[in-house]
């Protein structure tokens, strides 16, 4: 193998997501992985802190534009005005990606381990837009409370999204299910 290895992390990705869905998770090694991809376990360990980095890698990038979302929402924005436009922002960064994310949560699906890593992983976005709410003077109770709304209503909307039966954007699940809470009250 060379010393210059292209697109090397999409590559990983590719074989880690590949063997994943074959072999399952838990029975796949790092070594199978860089293998599949024809690159080294170095490699593999320069761009992932382990396997379920794999799945998770992303999870930065997404705070960032649910965070930019609230930030970004008109200062005569309500606090879910200001979430909502966050959370439309993440549906418009998924659309794309629908395929893989279909592939991606049935995996975190059938491991629990997995599942409790996405767990984390929403708790922390969940902080991420609260504090977001607090930059723009809403109280600490109430951006709290707002944010895990939030990330609630994202994931049945996201849940929604990748049901093989659903024919809708992500985006529009989103404002459909934040204007069915709104319908409630």
């Amino acid at each position: 193998m060379g010393r210059w290895e292209p697109e090397a992390r999409a590559r990983l990705e590719r074989a880690a997501m590949e063997l994943y869905g074959e072999r399952g998770y838990e029975q796949t090694t790092v070594a199978e992985i860089a293998n599949r991809a024809g690159l080294t376990e170095r490699t593999f360990f320069r761009h992932f802190a382990d396997k379920r980095e794999v799945l998770f890698g992303g999870a930065g990038a997404l705070k960032d534009v649910l965070v930019n979302g609230v930030l970004g929402a008109p200062a005569s924005a309500s606090p879910i005005e200001a979430i909502a436009a966050g959370l439309e922002g993440a549906g418009a960064m998924f659309q794309p990606r629908h395929e893989l994310a279909m592939h991606r949560q049935a995996i975190i699906d059938a491991n629990t381990e997995l599942q409790e890593r996405e767990l984390i992983k929403l708790a922390t976005l969940a902080t991420a837009l609260s504090e977001a709410l607090q930059q723009r003077g809403v109280r600490d109770s109430i951006a709290n409370l707002v944010a895990e709304t939030g990330m609630a209503i994202f994931k049945i909307a996201f849940a929604r999204w990748i049901d093989p039966a659903n024919r809708s954007d992500l985006s529009q699940i989103i404002h459909e299910s934040l204007t069915e809470l709104k319908s409630i009250f």
